[in-house]
């Protein structure tokens, strides 16, 4: 492809690891210049793995994609008092790996609710109603949290 690699995977990494029909979704409302090739890639690609292997083109997905830089057309051009610039028009080689996912089947395991005696609400005693009402009585403190280790720093009302 006639284009920086760097440029192009900015939208390969937006599809990498999405099934083939959503990776499509995808780049058809992509604005950019890369988004056009890369669905002509994709959409080659799965047209393969449907023909050659035989498989279901609704179960694949994107397993890799990667953009490597390609040969470089090197130019010059030339620049004030006899100098010349370098212009490098870049290139990108792109591959993209498919893979079959299973179809997720979703399963519910829905058992009934058996009525047992610990479902129940426990009916209190009076010997636990006068142990909370000695408890109450006799001042019992609750326990102090912890005192601060570091100074707070930081406080929103000004002072």
């Amino acid at each position: 492809m006639h284009m920086s690699s760097r440029k192009v995977r900015l939208a390969a990494n937006v599809i990498k690891n999405m099934s083939v029909n959503d990776a499509e979704a995808q780049l058809v409302v992509t604005a950019g210049r890369t988004s056009a090739p890369l669905l002509r890639l994709l959409r080659s690609a799965a047209a393969n793995a449907t023909h050659n292997a035989k498989l279901d083109p609704n179960t694949l997905y994107i397993k890799e994609i990667r953009v490597d830089g390609g040969p470089m057309t090197k130019k010059w051009t030339p620049r004030a008092r006899g100098s010349a610039s370098k212009i490098e028009k870049k290139t990108s080689h792109i591959t993209i790996v498919l893979g079959v996912r299973e179809p997720k089947v979703k399963r519910y395991n829905i058992v009934p609710a058996k009525k047992t005696e610990a479902a129940k609400p426990a009916k209190k005693s009076a010997e636990t109603k006068t142990k909370h009402a000695h408890d109450e009585k006799s001042g019992a403190e609750k326990p102090k949290e912890a005192p601060r280790t570091a100074p707070k720093i930081f406080s929103r009302k000004a002072i």
